[in-house]
């Protein structure tokens, strides 16, 4: 079997009594690390109107922790293109491909990334652009292309660099279109698993090469907790599962401490929608994550698996990067 990769969603989550700035550095000090410890690539994730999450301006953010890490690739997780007009996301990763070149990602997605009114005021009342995101997707890809040279309007910097795209989804709508045109696929299992096993097969049934990729590529995203026992993983989770309630109920909270057992116990219909949303969480000590993420990646036909690490304590945080590197060595 091939080696699975590893990566990082990172959604620069704002702690309790925490700063926007100090967030922004944690996330720095984590990239710094995984760096260093051989994860593939970093991705950052495009939310708007969140308190609570510091990636809104996401090309930014991509441009400050590539220039803070020194072999890891830096894209989005992604880019939500309907919200913006494909040329100018090609001039933005032009630009960063021309300053860290080989290291840059784009991947796009299809959701506003946000509720339904800032979606309105990021698109400027122009709710209609998520019918067009295949035509964007194919507009990007002009843009990079060297053979636009003839066109009248162009992407400097952009036209020519190579900066892989990707799609990303949580459904099947992704899965096909990933596959017909030829594009890597990373799927949101992180907070949507319930469509993971067919829209793996979709794409991996209908993929057509392309001249990005000849054979069909699958990253997954999953919540990984890790810690030195099963215990302390399990307690470590707790900040997970009431993040995740937050959202469900609408009460959004910074990333906060532990609680001994989740904040919505005993309240079943609480406890069913987490349940749901974590289902590809995967928690415990370096050797049962190993063993549990090789049989998940293998069944899936994955390539690599992209964990999320929303523990609240920073050298907790930094230790469970460590912890799952020697896990994916060992699967590997």
């Amino acid at each position: 079997m091939e080696q699975i990769k590893y990566s990082l969603l990172e959604l620069a989550n704002v702690g309790k009594n925490k700063t926007i700035a100090q967030s922004i550095e944690r996330a720095k000090i984590g990239a710094e690390t995984i760096d260093k410890l051989g994860y593939t690539r970093i991705w950052l994730a495009e939310h708007h109107n969140m308190e609570y999450v510091a990636s809104s301006a996401t090309s930014v953010l991509i441009g400050h922790i590539a220039a803070h890490t020194q072999n890891i690739r830096v894209g989005s997780g992604g880019v939500m293109l309907p919200n913006h007009s494909p040329l100018v996301i090609a001039e933005q990763f032009g630009t960063l491909e021309s300053i860290y070149p080989g290291r840059i990602d784009l991947g796009l997605g299809r959701a506003p990334g946000t509720d339904q009114g800032t979606a309105m005021a990021l698109r400027r009342n122009n709710i209609n652009t998520q019918f067009y995101f295949r035509d964007d997707v194919q507009a990007l890809q002009q843009y990079f292309s060297d053979t636009n040279a003839t066109a009248k309007v162009r992407a400097f910097p952009g036209e020519g660099l190579d900066v892989p795209i990707w799609i990303l989804g949580s459904s099947t709508d992704s899965a096909y279109l990933a596959a017909e045109l030829g594009l890597p696929y990373a799927f949101a299992a992180h907070f949507a698993p319930a469509m993971l096993e067919q829209a793996a097969m979709i794409y991996r049934m209908h993929f057509k090469p392309s001249e990005q990729l000849q054979e069909p590529y699958f990253m997954v995203c999953v919540n990984v907790v890790a810690a030195d026992s099963q215990e302390e993983a399990e307690l470590l989770a707790n900040s997970v599962y009431n993040m995740f309630a937050g959202i469900i109920t609408n009460h959004r909270m910074p990333l906060s401490p532990p609680t001994e057992k989740p904040i919505y116990h005993g309240i079943p219909e609480i406890e069913q929608a987490v349940a749901g949303m974590t289902k590809c969480t995967f928690i415990g000590t370096k050797d049962k994550i190993a063993k549990e993420l090789k049989s998940f990646a293998t069944e899936l036909h994955a390539k690599e698996i992209m964990i999320t690490n929303n523990i609240f304590d920073d050298a907790k945080r930094l230790h469970a990067f460590e912890l799952i590197a020697d896990a994916f060595k060992e699967m590997n």
